[in-house]
């Protein structure tokens, strides 16, 4: 399976110190480097299963710096249309409303949770959703609560 990421999902994990949920779920995760860049700013040490991969078709990333992306969704997403990738991580609306359009599959750090609980990695997610909000995690309540709800928390 081939995953690339954008910034998000990885910072919000590596808050919590559930970083190595990535590599337990996917292996190896694709950056591109102005993810690795924005990632260097707040953490000293990356996990060792992020790979930095650059995008060939720069006018297609500068295209896409047109629309209300960051250079490094920007990135990842060429990265996933280049790399015929399997999954596009990403937390943003409009990058994700841009990745739907553009028919990438995506989910967020909710997603990768989520199925972190499916294959038994996490027992509750409850704790771990909490830690992120403590962190500065934005989540409305009626999403959360649906969340929860969804997988059987509630």
């Amino acid at each position: 399976m081939i995953v690339v990421s954008d910034t998000s999902c990885i910072t919000g994990l590596i808050a919590i110190h559930r970083e190595q949920l990535l590599q337990q779920l996917f292996g190896t995760v694709i950056i591109p480097p102005a993810v690795r860049e924005e990632l260097g700013v707040a953490h000293a040490i990356l996990p060792d299963y992020l790979e930095t991969r650059t995008p060939l078709e720069t006018v297609a990333v500068a295209r896409l710096l047109l629309e209300p992306l960051d250079p490094g969704e920007a990135e990842a997403m060429v990265l996933v249309e280049e790399l015929h990738a399997d999954y596009l991580l990403i937390d943003e609306t409009a990058g994700r409303k841009i990745a739907e359009a553009r028919g990438i599959l995506h989910f967020g750090l909710l997603g990768v949770l989520s199925r972190a609980k499916e294959k038994g990695i996490i027992a509750q997610l409850r704790p771990e959703l909490d830690a992120l909000i403590n962190t500065g995690f934005r989540i409305a309540p009626r999403l959360r609560e649906r969340f929860l709800s969804d997988i059987g928390e509630a």
